[in-house]
């Protein structure tokens, strides 16, 4: 089972809400996941993110691969987590 961080959406039409989640890579979009890392919600400016950072890490150390989208919002949560 190859396992995948990605995004699943939630939220009304229009207004989009994601959560960053570990799931099987055969899995549909807004199937089951194995577990919820975090949030992502682009319609407030600045986007926010909310990870479990701990959770996250794990999930990449048994090598969990995550999307290129995730991968870009891991890297600026990363920078501002530096920067703070």
């Amino acid at each position: 089972m190859a396992v995948k961080i990605r995004l699943t959406r939630k939220g009304s039409k229009k207004k989009p809400f994601y959560r960053i989640v570990a799931a099987d890579s055969q899995a549909p979009r807004d199937g089951s996941f194995l577990e919820v890392l975090g949030t992502y919600d682009p319609m407030i400016d600045p986007a926010q993110i909310v990870l479990k950072k701990d959770r996250v890490t794990y999930w990449l150390e048994q090598g969990a691969l995550p999307t290129g989208t995730v991968k870009q919002i891991l890297k600026k949560a990363m920078e501002d987590a530096k920067a703070a």
